[in-house]
């Protein structure tokens, strides 16, 4: 197992900003590819963003281009989540991921947090 642990979410206004982290318990996490995916209530869990292990490739959701930014400090095992202009619809619960691969098979996931946007 690779333990995930996000942090940073809560509740902020329509336009404002948040970023969230993810901290990995193990050092070799920083060969995997990492995303964030979120799910909404009464929805499916949704793909947000991914970043290749050296954070050279990185991929985001149409919904969110231009707004989120993903970035990852291997030093530190942390993968980040820039999220800004936040609009209503992105309230949901935002998970952290890992995949050994190229991130088509995510197998490490985190508890969630939460983010909540008030119009």
């Amino acid at each position: 197992q690779v333990p995930l642990v996000e942090s940073g979410g809560g509740l902020v206004q329509a336009g404002g900003s948040l970023r969230l982290s993810c901290a990995a318990s193990k050092s070799f996490v920083k060969t995997y590819t990492m995303g964030w995916f979120r799910q909404a209530p009464g929805k499916e869990r949704e793909f947000v963003a991914r970043i290749s292990w050296n954070g050279v490739s990185t991929d985001y959701a149409d919904s969110v281009k231009g707004r989120f930014t993903i970035s990852r400090d291997n030093a530190k095992n942390t993968m980040y989540l820039q999220m800004n202009s936040l609009k209503p619809e992105d309230a949901a619960i935002y998970y952290c991921t890992a995949d050994p691969g190229m991130g088509t098979s995510w197998a490490y996931w985190g508890q969630g947090t939460q983010v909540t946007v008030s119009s």
